[in-house]
């Protein structure tokens, strides 16, 4: 199979994407997360891995806005544990310049703020990219995987820096087909409001007089117009499911766009 990926090589979604489909298929890297929606939705390849949440920065702002104009499903999701390491091949104390992606250096903030106060922080595409620039520049450095310090030449300066040290980051796994119950789901629904008082209220409430079991809830601007939100909801159980699907219908009733991106197996966490 063919699997894209927010790359490039090395990345967290790369080992991710790797674990979790094994490395006899061909992965392939994007640039962007726009670009692994784009990549499935046009045949090119089968699946994508693209990164939604982190235990300590909360979710990806770019995999959620996706899904608003996207008509891919969630397939399943991953857990992995995140362990950043600093890479250079300059001296601890000769640094001036340190790359990383958004979130491993909101995810590194104490360390930063603790060891490197005043040096320079430069937000890059990804981690993977952070690391080929410090291979690049003299007393510049990375926060990146250890396999990324592998590939591109770096030493390993030191290991685990992030500030907490159980951080960990879900990943989904995106198609065009639909997974099968297997007793032990979770489901994902994307869905906008009336404007009229109490409107979420009475959607949430259909939650509750099904008994489905919400496990997150969060808001993004709907891009479509100003003030308006959409809401991600996650709740245990699969679409198929008898009380799931009813409660999908009121659900539904009570919105103006509504969908459900998917059903998919509860968190394969992977280890080491």
């Amino acid at each position: 199979m063919k699997i894209a990926f927010f790359g490039p090589e090395t990345t967290y979604t790369h080992q991710a994407a790797i674990k979790h489909f094994e490395k006899n298929n061909e992965f392939v890297p994007k640039k962007t997360i726009g670009e692994v929606f784009e990549s499935v939705d046009k045949n090119e390849t089968e699946f994508g891995v693209v990164p939604v949440e982190n235990s300590t920065e909360g979710s990806v702002a770019h995999t959620l806005d996706s899904f608003i104009e996207s008509n891919l499903k969630i397939v399943a999701e991953i857990v992995l544990p995140i362990k950043h390491c600093l890479l250079s091949n300059s001296k601890f104390e000769e640094i001036k310049k340190i790359y990383s992606h958004q979130q491993p250096l909101g995810q590194c903030k104490k360390y930063l703020q603790l060891n490197f106060s005043d040096v320079e922080r430069i937000e890059s595409l990804s981690t993977a990219s952070a690391a080929i620039s410090a291979s690049k520049e003299k007393y510049s450095a990375a926060i990146a995987s250890e396999l990324a310090g592998e590939r591109f030449g770096l030493n390993i300066l030191q290991k685990e820096i992030n500030d907490e040290k159980d951080n960990q980051t879900r990943f989904f796994v995106i198609g065009k087909s639909n997974t099968k119950p297997t007793g032990k789901d979770k489901t994902t629904i994307l869905f906008s409001t009336k404007n009229v008082p109490g409107a979420l209220y009475s959607v949430l409430g259909v939650l509750t007089k099904h008994k489905i079991n919400m496990t997150k809830i969060e808001s993004r601007p709907s891009k479509k117009k100003t003030w308006e939100v959409v809401f991600f909801v996650e709740f245990e159980g699969h679409y198929l499911d008898k009380l799931i699907s009813e409660g999908l219908k009121d659900i539904e009733s009570n919105c103006v766009f509504f969908k459900v991106l998917g059903s998919y197996p509860a968190k394969i966490s992977i280890s080491d």
